[in-house]
């Protein structure tokens, strides 16, 4: 174990931003913009930074970040670790029982996602190298991106403001009136230009024959796929019935979890794309081995990601290390809690999203800028270590 670390320090940060405008899904409205951005730091003073899922529920940041300090931490600091990946097998394996005793499976899952990419991070720079070359060596430097979190219903303006931003690749959000919403889709691929793609996302808002119905509606429409028409827990049949149907390519991933669910939605053959998201399942150590299983089955891998900026900048890290003819998923709406860490309109140029190379995710501090959004920050250190005086701060300028 030459190059463990031993775990000394958690931080955990929330922040909420309060939209101007809110985020509208088939299922629900986001009316605020939450982030839990996590810390890690070993005894010889080196660190990576992570993020945990907290969209969901609305309540759901600030119980992420105190069931990462009460149940989980004490499960990691001061323990040895000799590899990127060793906490996310540990952690699975640990918090188990915990998370079916409260029913918080997913929550579970999330904390431990936002640690795995912390310490992928942490290692990154404890080798003095970008995070996608820790994952494979040969890693692209650049890869191409789409723009998401369009409304269907402004799609004209959202996709013209977005090529100018240098996409040429985008994703609507429907779910929300299936005639409307297919007439609208039917519109926007007419507008195109050439070289141009059209994806869409219902977020799970359909039934059975309400999703086969969107799909004979946009049946004569370029568009590149349908995400998740049906719940994700639909029968099986139905999944296969849509999938041979369908002249759309069907994708979806982001709310299956664990290797045995992936593989079986691999094998199954009904999702052309498989889209796990790293802050919500897996971090690095399981989307990367996901996605490695999708590729040698034919599959697209697409990472799933609709958050803060340290989470975009692990999914870019992540598509770059796997290669592929995936897209990254970029959030356009107003989010500056992605924008100071993961600036969408400095790293889009010509149709891709550009990684520098700077050690792990590039990340040194929080920038002061998001003090304002903060609504919690927590603490935990390794018992031999004395703990510290005040809380962690944010000090970049």
């Amino acid at each position: 174990m030459k190059d463990a670390v031993v775990i000394a320090r958690i931080d955990a940060f929330v922040f909420r931003y309060p939209n101007v405008r809110p985020v509208s899904t088939s299922f629900g409205v986001m009316r605020d913009r939450p982030a839990v951005f996590v810390r890690l730091e070993a005894m010889d003073g080196s660190f990576g930074w992570g993020e945990i899922f907290a969209n969901w529920p609305s309540a759901g940041a600030e119980h992420r970040a105190n069931l990462l300090m009460q149940d989980v931490a004490d499960l990691v600091l001061g323990v040895a670790l000799d590899a990127p990946d060793a906490l996310f097998h540990k952690l699975s394996r640990e918090t188990r029982i915990r998370a079916i005793q409260c029913g918080e499976q997913g929550p579970f899952r999330q904390v431990i996602a936002g640690l795995d990419i912390a310490l992928w991070d942490l290692f990154a720079r404890r080798k003095n190298m970008p995070l996608r070359h820790l994952v494979n060596p040969q890693a692209a430097r650049a890869v191409p991106a789409y723009a998401s979190g369009i409304h269907v219903r402004d799609g004209a303006g959202a996709i013209a403001a977005s090529r100018t931003a240098g996409y040429a690749a985008f994703k609507v959000k429907v779910g929300f009136n299936l005639e409307a919403d297919a007439a609208a889709v039917r519109a926007i691929t007419k507008s195109l230009q050439p070289g141009e793609r059209l994806f869409t996302d219902a977020n799970q808002a359909w039934n059975f024959a309400e999703a086969e119905t969107f799909m004979r509606l946009i049946a004569a429409s370029n568009v590149g796929w349908l995400e998740e028409p049906i719940p994700v827990d639909a029968p099986a049949g139905d999944w296969a019935h849509l999938a041979a149907v369908s002249a759309v390519p069907l994708a979806g991933g982001e709310n299956i979890a664990g290797f045995e669910s992936f593989d079986a939605a691999i094998s199954d053959g009904h999702l052309a794309v498989l889209q796990p998201d790293v802050a919500k399942w897996g971090g690095i150590t399981g989307c990367h081995e996901v996605a490695k299983r999708a590729l040698a089955a034919g599959r697209t891998f697409c990472p799933h990601f609709l958050g803060g900026g340290i989470g975009l900048l692990a999914s870019a890290n992540l598509l770059a290390a796997v290669k592929g003819d995936g897209l990254l998923e970029v959030d356009v709406n107003a989010n500056p809690l992605r924008d100071a860490i993961a600036d969408i309109h400095a790293a889009m140029l010509n149709k891709s999203w550009h990684l520098d190379n700077r050690p792990g995710l590039g990340l040194e501090e929080l920038p002061r800028e998001l003090q304002r959004y903060q609504t919690l920050s927590l603490t935990q250190c390794a018992k031999m270590v004395s703990p510290p005086s005040t809380s962690r701060t944010l000090v970049t300028g």
